[in-house]
Protein backbone atom coordinates (compact mmCIF):
# COMPACT_ATOMS: atom_id res chain seq x y z
CA UNK A 1 0.00 0.00 0.00
CA UNK A 2 2.93 2.36 0.55
CA UNK A 3 3.53 2.74 -3.22
CA UNK A 4 -0.16 3.62 -3.65
CA UNK A 5 0.05 6.25 -0.92
CA UNK A 6 3.24 7.61 -2.50
CA UNK A 7 1.53 7.83 -5.90
CA UNK A 8 -1.55 9.64 -4.60
CA UNK A 9 0.26 11.83 -2.07
CA UNK A 10 2.97 12.98 -4.47
CA UNK A 11 0.39 13.64 -7.22
CA UNK A 12 -1.55 15.89 -4.85
CA UNK A 13 1.68 17.61 -3.82
CA UNK A 14 2.76 18.25 -7.41
CA UNK A 15 -0.72 19.48 -8.37
CA UNK A 16 -0.57 21.83 -5.38
CA UNK A 17 2.74 23.15 -6.72
CA UNK A 18 0.93 23.88 -9.98
CA UNK A 19 -1.92 25.62 -8.19
CA UNK A 20 0.46 27.93 -6.32
CA UNK A 21 2.16 28.99 -9.53
CA UNK A 22 4.92 26.55 -10.38
CA UNK A 23 4.12 26.41 -14.07
CA UNK A 24 5.79 23.05 -14.72
CA UNK A 25 3.12 21.33 -12.62
CA UNK A 26 0.06 23.25 -13.86
CA UNK A 27 -1.13 20.39 -16.06
CA UNK A 28 -2.04 16.92 -14.84
CA UNK A 29 0.51 15.23 -17.10
CA UNK A 30 3.73 16.47 -15.53
CA UNK A 31 2.28 15.99 -12.05
CA UNK A 32 1.41 12.38 -12.93
CA UNK A 33 4.81 11.74 -14.52
CA UNK A 34 6.56 13.04 -11.43
CA UNK A 35 4.33 11.08 -9.04
CA UNK A 36 4.77 7.82 -10.96
CA UNK A 37 8.51 8.48 -10.91
CA UNK A 38 8.36 8.98 -7.13
CA UNK A 39 6.40 5.74 -6.72
CA UNK A 40 8.91 3.71 -8.74
CA UNK A 41 11.93 5.34 -7.09
CA UNK A 42 10.48 4.49 -3.69
CA UNK A 43 9.74 0.95 -4.82
CA UNK A 44 13.23 0.56 -6.22
CA UNK A 45 14.78 1.59 -2.92
CA UNK A 46 13.37 -1.59 -1.34
CA UNK A 47 15.42 -3.68 -3.75
CA UNK A 48 18.59 -2.86 -1.80
CA UNK A 49 17.33 -1.99 1.66
CA UNK A 50 16.06 -3.93 4.62
CA UNK A 51 13.21 -5.38 2.53
CA UNK A 52 15.51 -6.98 -0.05
CA UNK A 53 15.36 -10.44 1.54
CA UNK A 54 11.56 -10.28 1.56
CA UNK A 55 11.51 -9.33 -2.13
CA UNK A 56 13.86 -12.20 -2.97
CA UNK A 57 11.52 -14.62 -1.16
CA UNK A 58 8.62 -13.30 -3.23
CA UNK A 59 10.19 -14.50 -6.49
CA UNK A 60 8.44 -17.77 -7.41
CA UNK A 61 10.77 -20.77 -7.11
CA UNK A 62 10.57 -21.65 -10.80
CA UNK A 63 12.51 -18.46 -11.65
CA UNK A 64 16.30 -18.82 -11.47
CA UNK A 65 18.53 -16.44 -9.51
CA UNK A 66 15.91 -14.51 -7.54
CA UNK A 67 18.50 -12.11 -6.08
CA UNK A 68 19.58 -11.12 -9.59
CA UNK A 69 15.95 -10.67 -10.62
CA UNK A 70 15.35 -8.34 -7.68
CA UNK A 71 18.45 -6.33 -8.56
CA UNK A 72 17.55 -6.09 -12.24
CA UNK A 73 13.94 -5.09 -11.59
CA UNK A 74 15.14 -2.42 -9.16
CA UNK A 75 17.49 -1.00 -11.77
CA UNK A 76 14.69 -1.05 -14.36
CA UNK A 77 12.41 0.80 -11.94
CA UNK A 78 15.05 3.50 -11.48
CA UNK A 79 15.65 3.79 -15.23
CA UNK A 80 11.92 4.01 -15.90
CA UNK A 81 11.40 6.61 -13.18
CA UNK A 82 14.14 8.78 -14.65
CA UNK A 83 12.88 8.21 -18.19
CA UNK A 84 9.42 9.50 -17.27
CA UNK A 85 10.87 12.89 -16.40
CA UNK A 86 12.08 13.69 -19.93
CA UNK A 87 9.67 14.28 -22.82
CA UNK A 88 11.89 12.44 -25.30
CA UNK A 89 11.84 9.23 -23.23
CA UNK A 90 8.55 9.45 -21.33
CA UNK A 91 6.52 7.28 -23.72
CA UNK A 92 9.14 4.53 -23.86
CA UNK A 93 9.65 4.64 -20.10
CA UNK A 94 5.91 4.46 -19.58
CA UNK A 95 5.57 1.38 -21.77
CA UNK A 96 8.59 -0.25 -20.15
CA UNK A 97 7.26 0.34 -16.65
CA UNK A 98 3.83 -1.06 -17.56
CA UNK A 99 5.50 -4.18 -18.98
CA UNK A 100 7.71 -4.43 -15.89
CA UNK A 101 4.63 -4.35 -13.65
CA UNK A 102 3.10 -7.17 -15.69
CA UNK A 103 6.33 -9.17 -15.52
CA UNK A 104 6.55 -8.75 -11.73
CA UNK A 105 2.93 -9.73 -11.12
CA UNK A 106 3.67 -13.46 -10.68
CA UNK A 107 5.79 -12.56 -7.64
CA UNK A 108 2.84 -10.67 -6.19
CA UNK A 109 0.53 -13.63 -6.82
CA UNK A 110 3.04 -15.99 -5.20
CA UNK A 111 3.44 -13.70 -2.18
CA UNK A 112 -0.31 -13.30 -1.75
CA UNK A 113 -0.95 -17.04 -1.97
CA UNK A 114 1.83 -17.79 0.52
CA UNK A 115 0.65 -14.96 2.82
CA UNK A 116 4.13 -13.45 2.91
CA UNK A 117 5.23 -10.24 4.57
CA UNK A 118 7.39 -7.40 3.30
CA UNK A 119 9.04 -5.32 5.96
CA UNK A 120 6.96 -7.05 8.60
CA UNK A 121 3.67 -6.12 6.90
CA UNK A 122 1.40 -8.65 5.24
CA UNK A 123 1.21 -8.30 1.49
CA UNK A 124 -2.25 -7.41 0.20
CA UNK A 125 -4.51 -10.29 -0.77
CA UNK A 126 -4.67 -11.33 -4.39
CA UNK A 127 -7.80 -9.32 -5.29
CA UNK A 128 -6.46 -6.16 -3.66
CA UNK A 129 -3.04 -6.69 -5.23
CA UNK A 130 -4.56 -7.16 -8.68
CA UNK A 131 -6.55 -3.95 -8.28
CA UNK A 132 -3.46 -2.05 -7.11
CA UNK A 133 -1.48 -3.46 -10.03
CA UNK A 134 -4.18 -2.26 -12.44
CA UNK A 135 -4.04 1.23 -10.91
CA UNK A 136 -0.23 1.28 -11.16
CA UNK A 137 -0.29 0.12 -14.79
CA UNK A 138 -2.95 2.70 -15.68
CA UNK A 139 -0.90 5.44 -13.99
CA UNK A 140 2.28 4.36 -15.77
CA UNK A 141 0.54 4.28 -19.15
CA UNK A 142 -1.19 7.63 -18.61
CA UNK A 143 2.11 9.19 -17.53
CA UNK A 144 3.57 8.36 -20.93
CA UNK A 145 0.81 9.98 -22.96
CA UNK A 146 2.58 13.04 -24.30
Amino acid sequence: MIPFYALIGSFLLFKTFGLIGISHFEGWQTSLQASVAVMFALGASAHWGAKRADLIRMVPPFFPKPAAIVTITGLLEIAGAIGLLFPATAAAASAGLALLLLAMFPANVFAARKKMTVGGRAVPGLAARALLQAVFIAAAVAAGMV
